[in-house]
């Protein structure tokens, strides 16, 4: 149950909370195109799978339920290999510069204050770029403000996990900017 009246018409999870209060939902919707959608030296897979990630370390299920189904529609490994980097990111097989950034989205998680010079200077040496490093930190944060607002509101969300196949898709297909406006 919310813990705010909203009409049974909104989307599940944070969709639903963007299209409650459009004038702040606009805003977050697109800072989520951006850093997941738009052009950029990680793909779109690798950035959502961060975000999973970091969803998954927050226990929001919502968030890292769409966020694997995303990150796995878009990568090779489908979602085997999301949930292999969610169980045991050292394991995985993924390339020495996603895993230190996966540390460094890890740390940020914890709390700003602990990425270290080292975990950077580590991501710089597998191969990651100042924005890389940078736009990894601001996914990690931003989704713990998602999955805070979601959770905090206990926002509705399905549980049954194919219902999140089909939100996937309409992401890829149209991007973040219709979740604050249901079309």
């Amino acid at each position: 149950m919310p813990h705010i009246a909203m009409s049974p018409e909104l989307a599940p999870g944070t969709p639903g909370l963007f299209q409650y209060r459009p004038e702040t939902g606009r805003p977050l919707a697109e800072l989520a195109e951006v850093l997941l959608r738009n052009p950029h030296s990680l793909s779109r897979g690798d950035r959502e799978m961060i975000a999973a990630y970091v969803s998954a370390l927050n226990d929001c299920y919502f968030c890292s339920s769409a966020h694997t189904e995303i990150s796995a529609a878009q990568q090779s490994g489908g979602r085997a290999l999301v949930d292999k980097v969610i169980d045991d990111a050292d394991s995985a097989p993924i390339s020495p510069k996603l895993k230190a950034l996966l540390v460094i989205a890890g740390a940020t998680q914890r709390g700003g204050h602990e990425v270290t010079e080292a975990m950077v200077d580590t991501a710089r040496q597998a191969g990651a770029t100042d924005t890389e490093i940078h736009d990894t930190v601001l996914i990690s944060a931003a989704f713990c403000m998602f999955n805070r607002y979601c959770d905090g509101l206990a926002a509705v969300v399905p549980q049954d996990p194919a219902a999140y196949v089909g939100m996937a898709q309409m992401i890829i297909n149209d991007g973040y900017r219709m979740c604050a406006t249901g079309h």
